[in-house]
Order: C-alpha cells, then sequence, then structure tokens
C-alpha cells in the first residue's frame, strides 16, 4: 500500500497548478466537520519552507501533492483522479479508509478503529523515500 497515488490525469493537473501559479505543492488534508464527519481541504504550498514537518510529498511530474501529517492515517491507500466532465472538473478521491460519503464527495467519515497505526504510517513513509 501507498500513502497515496496520483492517476496520469491528476499528476498533469497537480503539475498544471503548480506551474501555472508557481508554487510548490497541492495539498490535501482533513479537516473536522460537513456532514458526514470530515471534510477534505484542498490548498496550495508555496514554497518547500511552508511544509509542515511530518508531511508526505507526493511527486508530480512538474510539482508536488502534499498530506499533512495529521491526515496520514485517513489517506493511507488513497487514489486521487482528476475528472472532467460537461458540468465542470474536479479532483476525485477514492478513499479505501471512508466508511461512508456525502453526495457532495467533499465530506467522509472514518471507522476509526480501522485506520492505519502510527507504525504502518512511519513504514509506508520511509519505505517511499
Amino acid at each position: 500500500m501507498n500513502i497515496c497515488s496520483l492517476t496520469e490525469q491528476a499528476n498533469k493537473q497537480v503539475t498544471q497548478i503548480c506551474q501555472e501559479h508557481e508554487i510548490y505543492a497541492v495539498s490535501l488534508n482533513l479537516k473536522g466537520g460537513g456532514c458526514a464527519g470530515f471534510e477534505y481541504e484542498w490548498n496550495t504550498v508555496e514554497t518547500l519552507e511552508d511544509v509542515e514537518p511530518g508531511s508526505y510529498t507526493l511527486k508530480a511530474i512538474g510539482g508536488n501533492l502534499v498530506i499533512g501529517p495529521a491526515s496520514l492515517m485517513f489517506l493511507a491507500g488513497t487514489e486521487i483522479d482528476y475528472k472532467k466532465s460537461i458540468i465542470g472538473a474536479s479532483f476525485e478521491i477514492t478513499n479505501p479508509n471512508a466508511k461512508s460519503s456525502c453526495g457532495c464527495g467533499v465530506s467522509v467519515e472514518f471507522d476509526m478503529n480501522s485506520l492505519s497505526t502510527q507504525e504502518e504510517i512511519d513504514q509506508l513513509t520511509s519505505s517511499a523515500i
């Protein structure tokens, strides 16, 4: 299992965002809230120095995706895709740890007993280096 993976389309979109905005990375984290208990939170990271210690950085073609340390156990094994349709485009998250999600695609609920332990996260992040 990986901490997180990007499909080819998501990789291209992360690259495009980083290059267009001249930033170090796109970030994905979780915060409490939403109708299912947690919400995915997308943001940007201007420079390498702005990356929170303990974060996981996934290299894209021409940019990076950063996941904060508090979100790693929730996002372990997640695949991120980028989908375009006639009504818009967005990142699509397939998270094997999600117990349920809201129809909005942003809010998720987790079974806290089935999340990866800190030891498992440490093994995944050290093997990715």
